[in-house]
C-alpha cells in the first residue's frame, strides 16, 4: 500500500505515523482510545509532552517569581485543558494536579534559600513550631522536601488555590458540564 501511495499517486507518506493498528493502540490528534471501555482517553505521549512543558515552567533556577510562574502555568495548562476536555479519564487531571502543587512547592522552597527565611514563611503559614523547625533545617534535596509533610500542610492546596494555581480537576470538571 505504501509503494502504490509513494510511487503510482506521487504521495509522501510518514513511516512513523501511518499504520494500520487497533485503535487503542495508536493517536489521533493527542487522544489515545481505551480498549475495552472504548472511552477517550489522552495518550501517553500528549502526557509526556506536557509534563516536559510544565517541568520547562516550573525550572528551579528559572529567575522568576511565584505569581509570574503562576500567571504562565495557568495560561499554559488552561488552554490545554480546554484542547482536551474530551478525555473521559478524569483522575489523570487529578495526578498532575498534585505534580504541578509538587513542582510549586519545590520551587517555592527554592526560593526560600536560607534557614531564616524558611522558618519565617513557614511560620507566616500557621506551621506549627516544632514542624517548622524539621522542615527549615532538613537537608534533603528540593524534590524530596516538596513530598514532606510540613510542607504539605503548609502550602495546601487551599494555599495554591489562594495564590491562583488553576486546579486541572475543577476546570475539567466546569468544562464538561458546559458540553
Amino acid at each position: 500500500m505504501t509503494r502504490y501511495l509513494k510511487n503510482r499517486l506521487k504521495l509522501t507518506v510518514n513511516e512513523e505515523k501511518s499504520a494500520v493498528d487497533r485503535p487503542w493502540n495508536r493517536k489521533f490528534l493527542g487522544f489515545s482510545i481505551l480498549s475495552r471501555e472504548r472511552r477517550i482517553r489522552l495518550a501517553p505521549q500528549t502526557l509526556k509532552k506536557v509534563e516536559d512543558k510544565i517541568r520547562s515552567l516550573t525550572k528551579r533556577n528559572a529567575a522568576m517569581g511565584t505569581d509570574a510562574r503562576i500567571e504562565q502555568l495557568n495560561q499554559y495548562l488552561g488552554g490545554w485543558i480546554g484542547y482536551f476536555a474530551l478525555v473521559e479519564t478524569p483522575s489523570i487531571f487529578e495526578k498532575l494536579d498534585s505534580w504541578v502543587r509538587a513542582r510549586m512547592r519545590m520551587c517555592q522552597w527554592k526560593q526560600w534559600k536560607r534557614v531564616r527565611t524558611r522558618v519565617r514563611e513557614l511560620r507566616a503559614l500557621g506551621l506549627k513550631e516544632l514542624d517548622v523547625w524539621e522542615a527549615a533545617g532538613s537537608r534533603k534535596a528540593y524534590w524530596r522536601i516538596a513530598h514532606s509533610p510540613p510542607l504539605h500542610k503548609a502550602m495546601s492546596n487551599a494555599y495554591w488555590q489562594k495564590r491562583g494555581l488553576m486546579s486541572l480537576k475543577d476546570r475539567y470538571h466546569t468544562l464538561r458540564q458546559a458540553m
